[in-house]
């Protein structure tokens, strides 16, 4: 048989499997995965997280291509035991994030993005140094945006693991719908361990509540297109209720979306300050 026809033949077949699968599951809305600990039962909690999967109206095709050759990752639950709260003092966490090259570089992003930023700011209220300080605190603007880990990978063992299982499980269900709606393909899908995309580190809830087609392709890009990036970030900080014209200082109303950004007040601190560098303030 030629081979343009197996790649049809075989999408059809494995959505009569998953037809299949949802006839024999749990009745009603009751497919939700059991959680589990260590690989064993990786397998069995994948094939009833499918079925959760379609019954919140996610694309067979899209659960079928996404899902079918993951497997469960150590590494990831190994990371996600060996997380420790801040202990650094303010002080010593902005010397440690931020020096003058940060700051200079941002400078100079500022500048070279001056018009689209002008146009987000328009758009969304948003001032140009608090998202450039943010692009910056999290990924070095886009340099450090790591791809090591598959993000279906990650959060697939994130959500099997019981520590945080309901959380995960929105955000994988959230993944798929990325993919679903033409976004990213699940093989761009790769970034860090916990799940987060992009050169802003959107994990995939927020990426469906907050991206942003600012380019005009027609996808919400995350992890290529600065426009969408940028905008994105600053709709995030909009859609947690972003006062225009406001002080984001701490103690401000402003600083308090800030902190739905980042639940760490180190960080958050950092943030506020670095965008008053840039700005000259």
């Amino acid at each position: 048989m030629p081979s343009t026809f197996v790649a049809p033949i075989m999408i059809r077949l494995n959505a009569i499997w998953l037809m299949g699968l949802l006839l024999l599951g749990a009745p009603g809305d009751a497919v939700a995965a059991q959680c589990g600990s260590g690989p064993a039962g990786f397998a069995n909690w994948l094939q009833r997280f499918r079925l959760q999967a379609s019954a919140q109206g996610i694309g067979s095709g899209t659960i079928l291509s996404t899902l079918s050759d993951v497997t469960y990752d150590p590494a990831v639950v190994r990371l996600d035991r060996s997380q420790h709260s801040f202990k650094l003092s303010f002080q010593q966490f902005y010397a440690r994030r931020v020096d003058k090259a940060l700051i200079n570089k941002g400078r100079v992003l500022m500048q070279r993005h001056r018009a689209l930023l002008d146009r987000i700011e328009k758009r969304f209220g948003v001032p140009g140094e608090v998202i450039i300080a943010i692009w910056g605190l999290e990924t070095h603007y886009g340099a450090d945006a790591t791809a090591r880990y598959s993000i279906i990978r990650s959060l697939a063992t994130l959500a099997y693991d019981c520590r945080r299982s309901e959380f995960f499980t929105g955000q994988l269900l959230d993944a798929l719908r990325i993919v679903d709606e033409g976004d990213l393909t699940p093989a761009q899908l790769r970034g860090g361990w916990a799940g987060e995309i992009g050169q802003t580190q959107f994990l995939p809830t927020p990426y469906i509540r907050f991206a942003v087609d600012f380019d005009g392709d027609g996808k919400k890009d995350l992890i290529h297109s600065v426009p969408d990036i940028l905008a994105s970030t600053a709709s995030f900080l909009a859609g947690h209720g972003w006062e225009r014209g406001g002080s984001w200082e701490p103690g401000s109303h402003n600083y308090g979306v800030i902190a739905q950004w980042n639940k760490a007040d180190v960080y958050d601190r950092t943030i506020a300050k670095m965008a008053d560098e840039l700005g000259g303030r």
